[in-house]
């Protein structure tokens, strides 16, 4: 969320970053004016009704004293009268604009719920995802002396991908991994965590998969996002089927003051992510691009506001290396302003190529949130000297999309003969060269 005095302070500046996002800050912001200036009208109101009670008051405590002593006199008595009256009055007054004010502050708060992260400088400009802009790649594809074949493919044929029982079980965008395929899937969340933990000084944490309403509005998937979550209801609340680990992993310091000195804090969570793909019908239906449970490996961190954009660019290099390691080609986009995501300031996709889709795929998403989530969710921390907390800078980044690695695996060590070498980095963690058809 933004800050309402810096949004009131600077409206044509928030305009504008909206209209770099592809908004129309009318229908973003509102009657933002209208409300801001009957607020301040309102504001001027309870000022002036709370100085004049306050003059009045010490007259009426000085009547008072001397009614007391029985000293007061019938013209004492009528001013005491005429003051206690228009006390009152001003009470009133004071009663009914604290109220308006109230209202006035709710309707903003019901605006900034819908406003999204502001784009940071850097961020290229741009209408769509066509507007992105390459920052490097690394490595080269794969080559072939065949016609390489989907994951989706290959997957059936050597019997690590079930769709159709997928789909008996639970519907469609839903698959049952066999054998090989479920252990590869197992292999590359172990590396994954043992890379950030051992090398990257990650802390492993395993969260709740189900989160209350709190949870979601902290990182801002509600209320705006509603339509592409599960939710359970439970009673007179709900609980809320988690779509990434960012949601509970960021929310375990909500509402809390943080120690600076233990900044930056850096947490890794192995979880399956649930999400009802709301908009996505028709697309990437074959394969298990776009399912409605998955499994990441995400990344999250809680820094010092003047080291997040060093910070996001640590966390990015923490993903790629996870593709480094096993040889996969790949290349960082840098998002342009219509392009990024709700709470987002900056982010950087990491693409893999897939040859049998002749694609550059999403893997992960890197991001800095700035101060954005961590005021929607109440996270500080006391910097050092300082007796005022400030809301800290969170980042996240998925480190990796388990099933998507799973894909650009399968399909770029594929073989001639229908068979998928292991790369060497996860033979320890699945135990075998080599995938060869086996049947279920």
């Amino acid at each position: 969320m933004l800050d309402l005095n810096f949004v009131r302070e600077h409206l044509p500046l928030v305009e504008e970053k909206l209209r770099l996002r592809g908004m129309n800050p009318a229908e973003v912001l509102g009657d933002f004016r209208a409300v801001d200036a009957e607020r301040r009208a309102n504001i001027t109101v309870l000022e002036t009704a709370k100085k004049r009670r306050n003059e009045l008051s010490p007259k009426i405590g000085a009547l008072k004293q001397a009614e007391k002593k029985g000293a007061l006199s019938a013209e004492q008595q009528k001013q005491l009268s005429e003051l206690a009256g228009a006390v009152a009055q001003e009470k009133s007054v004071i009663e009914q604009y604290e109220e308006r004010v109230k209202q006035a502050d709710e309707k903003f708060l019901n605006v900034l719920k819908g406003v999204p992260n502001l784009p940071h400088d850097s961020v290229p400009p741009g209408k769509s995802s066509e507007d992105n802009v390459e920052a490097r790649r690394w490595g080269t594809p794969q080559k072939f002396d065949f016609t390489p074949k989907p994951h989706w493919e290959l997957g059936e044929q050597l019997g690590m991908l079930d769709p159709e029982r997928g789909a008996k079980l639970a519907g469609a965008r839903f698959t049952v991994y066999w054998d090989l395929g479920a252990k590869l899937e197992r292999a590359l969340a172990n590396f994954m965590l043992d890379l950030h933990t051992r090398k990257h000084g990650y802390t492993e944490v395993l969260p709740p998969y189900l989160v209350n309403s709190e949870s979601m509005y902290g990182t801002g998937q509600l209320p705006k996002f509603a339509a592409d979550l599960f939710r359970v209801p439970q009673g007179e609340k709900d609980l809320w089927l988690i779509p990434t680990a960012e949601v509970p992993v960021t929310n375990l310091y909500r509402d809390e003051t943080l120690d600076a000195a233990r900044l930056p804090i850096s947490l890794t969570a192995y979880t399956p992510c649930f999400r009802s793909e709301a908009g996505s019908y028709g697309k990437d239906v074959r394969g298990i691009i776009r399912q409605h449970q998955f499994q990441k490996v995400e990344l999250v961190k809680f820094v010092r506001p003047e080291r997040s954009y060093d910070e996001l660019e640590n966390l990015t290099h923490d993903a790629e290396t996870v593709l480094q390691k096993l040889g996969l080609h790949y290349r960082v986009m840098t998002l342009c302003t219509a392009d990024m995501g709700f709470s987002s300031a900056k982010t950087y996709d990491l693409e893999v190529w897939l040859p049998g889709q002749g694609v550059f795929r999403e893997i992960s998403s890197c991001s800095n949130f700035e101060s954005f989530q961590a005021r929607r969710a109440g996270i500080r921390f006391r910097p050092d000297g300082k007796s005022k907390s400030e809301f800290v800078h969170t980042l996240n980044g998925s480190g990796l999309a388990v099933g998507r690695t799973w894909v650009a695996i399968v399909e770029n060590y594929q073989q001639a003969d229908g068979s998928v070498v292991i790369p060497e980095a996860l033979r320890p963690y699945i135990g075998v060269e080599r995938i060869t058809a086996k049947k279920f």
